[in-house]
């Protein structure tokens, strides 16, 4: 038990510390997120590039908005949001369909023992899925949150985001048995 209020008292001294301009503490943050928002962002674009694109600027917009983060666990909500909005807003004003280089994907799914076929056929069918259900599925399956955490996160109502959830789950298990 003392172990995780001292884990606790840590993430806030630290977040204090970069709310100072102690740039060391600010470092110690994205290292401790930086897989996160990059595997966020990667998961919904399935790019590299995009992915630490979209994490860069979370990461800038975050050094800027210090002074907002009230907690560690409000800091991990703020940074999951953001990055949701990001890859959503970068769709948007790209107007494109995502590339999808499935060749370099590393396995972090909840398949890994599965079968590699099955594996990047997967991965390709959720990069099919409309961005809305792509990024509730992302939360759901890569975050492991449940509905009401995700509904927080991208502003939906929950019933909103479990029929985004339901969609996409049907759609990819119609797809799986076509295939």
């Amino acid at each position: 038990m003392y172990a995780i209020l001292e884990a606790r008292d840590a993430g806030v001294d630290t977040l204090q510390r970069a709310r100072q301009g102690d740039h060391e503490a600010f470092a110690e943050i994205v290292g401790s997120h930086e897989s996160m928002v990059y595997g966020l962002a990667y998961h919904f674009f399935q790019d590299r590039g995009r992915g630490e694109e979209i994490a860069q600027d979370v990461f800038l917009q975050l050094y800027r908005s210090l002074d907002s983060i009230e907690s560690p666990s409000h800091l991990l909500f703020w940074l999951r949001q953001v990055t949701s909005r990001r890859c959503i807003d970068a769709v948007r004003r790209a107007k494109i369909a995502r590339p999808v280089p499935l060749e370099a994907v590393e396995l972090q799914s909840v398949i890994k023992d599965a079968d590699p076929f099955l594996e990047r056929k997967l991965r390709q069918l959720v990069a099919d899925l409309p961005e809305a259900q792509r990024l509730v599925i992302t939360l759901r399956y890569q975050e492991d949150l449940d509905p009401a955490e995700i509904c927080r996160i991208v502003e939906m109502p929950i019933n909103t985001v479990k029929s985004h959830l339901h969609r996409a789950l049907t759609a990819l298990r119609k797809k799986l048995g076509d295939h």
